[in-house]
């Protein structure tokens, strides 16, 4: 019987190895109030004044937190400064006492980041992050460089809750037990009144309209068997942008910044003028 060979095991190892030592010490999270609602904002890498390259602000979909965009956040930690916010009413924080549709949503994002500082950065959404950030990009362009989108909902061909709800379970299927665990246990300190309250705006949000808007790069990114954000859907926002890149990452499904975190940010990184990821 032939033996495994372990360099591949072990390249992985010292991968992640590279990664973690590279890694400044974690900094506390931050809790910003904007008006009457909550956020909280991680940070990680060199700051913004010795980094190179401009920060990041990485927003999760709904339901979510910034859990599921750790790998990534590390990642990108490397070589800038990497902020994930999250949203109110998500990942433990206060449910606001009132309705917060895209619009308003955004406009509390831009404000955590222009009260800490943190502009002009390159914007990165998740799922209904994406919708976020466009519009957040559209409302404040001189706090934002570059926008990116990780699987962009409500793809056309399937915007209802029915359809939303079987494409949610078909990715199911194919991502990791990391990756499921870590969102549906989100999604149960989201609970079900305030997720259905955000998906009725996630669902009429015209993100295919107002990414036209944006008079900033865009990158469209999807994970190639993503259910919920199909191929044709995504070449359609990239058609629709007037300066804007589609990447698909191969075997990647909806949570692709998880699975394939050194590939989500090289691609991110060759938006922002660096090809690869250092580490």
């Amino acid at each position: 019987m032939a033996t495994r060979c372990p360099v591949a095991r072990i390249s992985r190892i010292l991968a992640c190895v590279t990664i973690a030592a590279a890694q400044p010490a974690p900094r506390p999270p931050r809790r910003v109030d904007v008006d009457d609602v909550a956020f909280r904002v991680i940070s990680a890498g060199p700051s913004a004044a010795s980094a190179a390259l401009p920060p990041t602000v990485l927003v999760h979909g709904i339901g979510a937190s910034h859990r599921y965009l750790s790998r990534l956040h590390a990642t990108l930690a490397v070589d800038g400064a990497v902020h994930s916010i999250d949203l109110p009413g998500y990942a433990g924080l206060p449910k606001p006492g009132r309705d917060l549709p895209v619009e308003a949503m955004a406009h509390g994002l831009t404000a955590v980041i222009a009260g800490l500082g943190l502009g002009p950065v390159v914007l990165v959404g998740h799922s209904m992050g994406a919708q976020w950030v466009v519009e957040a990009a559209a409302q404040r362009p001189d706090l934002v460089t570059d926008v990116v989108i990780m699987g962009p909902v409500a793809d056309a061909a399937h915007r209802t809750l029915p359809a939303q709800l079987s494409a949610l379970a078909l990715d199911t299927l194919g991502e990791s037990p990391t990756v499921n665990g870590i969102v549906f246990t989100d999604y149960l300190r989201c609970g079900v009144p305030w997720y259905l309250a955000q998906v009725r705006h996630m669902l009429s949000y015209p993100i295919e309209e107002r990414v036209a808007a944006l008079d900033v790069p865009l990158l469209v990114l999807r994970g190639a068997r993503d259910p919920i954000a199909g191929r044709e859907w995504c070449r359609a926002l990239r058609d629709a942008a007037a300066s804007a890149t589609l990447v698909e990452i191969p075997r990647g499904f909806h949570v692709v910044q998880h699975t394939a975190p050194r590939a989500v940010a090289s691609a991110i990184r060759a938006l922002t003028g660096r090809a690869q990821v250092t580490a």
